[in-house]
């Protein structure tokens, strides 16, 4: 069972339980990402998330690693589009020092220049990292094809000249506007007793914020965008995506389950046929991307660059044959129980259970328990699936996107 409450300050908490383990995972959410970003400072969220670690008004960045070491403990955080989480996971009696230092990281950053003129070359290795990595980087290509010169279109990490532009004093001023308490929440998992709630309150209850809810843009999908970035390296990645559903519709327990059957996993059709059976590609798979208002149904593959027109070929029959014949009810059925023990499976873990209730209750998605996810899945049809795959694979919507030793991407897919 869920456990919700509101602190002092206007910060939401939702916990679940688990009295059988000896841990317990702290999730801090902060309804902010690069989703909210100017172009000046395209990357300040991620950045953001990066100063935390370099110490705040009484810890350094090796005080803040020691002391977590110290109690055997795991901290970290990431940042995508619509929010950024810092998280711990500890044993259960040294909750207390997981939460004061969470809070200190978030309520008492130092933001030293010198610090951040070291971090700002750290995220340009970051950056390098990635446009070195073709299966990195047609991803971004990708988000810029569908949804343009705008928040959602643009890097996460920001680019080497937006990053110039951050200083602490904007830093600052973009964390007051963006770190409200009507933005913030906290999920904690595992086993703990009442006594939680307490130092909640204690160290991060009794600490002002802000109330202002930022401005979230809105994402236009863009349909029929290409873009390619020729790269000489050994393969061609290339992304075929379709305008997907947004986080809120529950369509998308159907859209998984016609998923497990199509492109996700190495017993789907798309692996099955293309790397299994012709051996075209190493990588295949679909995967679909939910946002707030917002969502992208993305096919990727990696392969020769003789082999892109065949792969390309090989996919478009595989949508059109799905979209065509749909899926049978022997399919549906286990394409159920594989996606029902998958969600059992990653249930198990502490971190995965903080991230699905912290994500859905800041995003205002309903928390369900695992009986109702459940409920849910079973619920799913022949007649859902039909839908959801005459809505998804709509060839209206296609963008392709590639990184490689390759030119263009005009007229690879045929579909009906």
């Amino acid at each position: 069972m869920y456990r919700y409450l509101t602190l002092k300050n206007g910060i939401k908490v939702v916990s679940e339980k688990i009295n059988y383990l000896k841990s317990v995972s702290i999730g801090v959410w902060i309804g902010n990402g690069s989703r909210y970003e100017s172009a000046p400072l395209n990357g300040v969220s991620h950045f953001i998330e990066h100063m935390l670690f370099k110490g705040t008004e009484r810890r350094s960045a090796s005080d803040i690693a020691e002391e977590m070491d110290a109690i055997g403990g795991q901290i970290d955080a990431f940042t995508s589009r619509e929010y950024t989480c810092f998280y711990t996971k500890t044993l259960d009696y040294h909750a207390e020092t997981a939460i004061d230092i969470l809070s200190d990281m978030i309520f008492c950053p130092r933001l030293a220049e010198s610090d951040m003129a070291l971090e700002r070359r750290v995220i340009g290795e970051e950056i390098r990292m990635y446009e070195d990595s073709p299966e990195d980087l047609v991803y971004d290509l990708s988000s810029y094809a569908i949804w343009g010169d705008t928040p959602m279109g643009r890097p996460i990490l920001g680019t080497y000249e937006s990053l110039e532009n951050i200083t602490p004093e904007n830093m600052r001023g973009y964390m007051n506007t963006h770190y409200s308490s009507s933005n913030t929440v906290i999920s904690v998992a595992g086993n703990f007793d009442d006594s939680l709630f307490e130092l909640l309150e204690k160290y991060f209850g009794s600490r002002a914020m802000q109330s202002v809810s930022p401005v979230m843009p809105e994402a236009k999908y863009l349909c029929g965008r290409d873009i390619v970035r020729r790269k000489d390296v050994e393969q061609v990645q290339l992304v075929a995506t379709f305008k997907g559903i947004d986080i809120m519709d529950e369509s998308v327990y159907s859209l998984l389950v016609m998923n497990n059957v199509f492109g996700s996993g190495v017993s789907s059709r798309l692996f099955q046929k293309i790397r299994e059976e012709r051996g075209l590609v190493y990588s295949i798979s679909a995967g679909h991307s939910a946002y707030i208002g917002a969502g992208a149904f993305d096919i990727s593959a990696g392969m020769s660059e003789k082999n892109v027109a065949e792969v390309a070929k090989l996919i478009s029959e595989e949508i059109n044959m799905i979209k065509d014949k749909k899926l049978t009810p022997d399919e549906i059925e286990k394409a159920k129980e594989q996606l029902k023990g998958n969600y059992i499976l990653s249930s198990e873990s502490t971190s995965a259970r903080i991230q699905s209730a912290g994500r859905s209750l800041l995003l205002g998605k309903p928390i369900y328990t695992q009986e109702e996810v459940l409920k849910r899945i079973d619920a799913v049809n022949e007649e859902s699936v039909f839908e959801i795959i005459d809505r998804v694979l709509d060839s209206s919507t296609l963008s392709v996107s590639a990184v490689g030793p390759i030119d263009s991407v005009e007229n690879l897919f045929s579909l009906s």
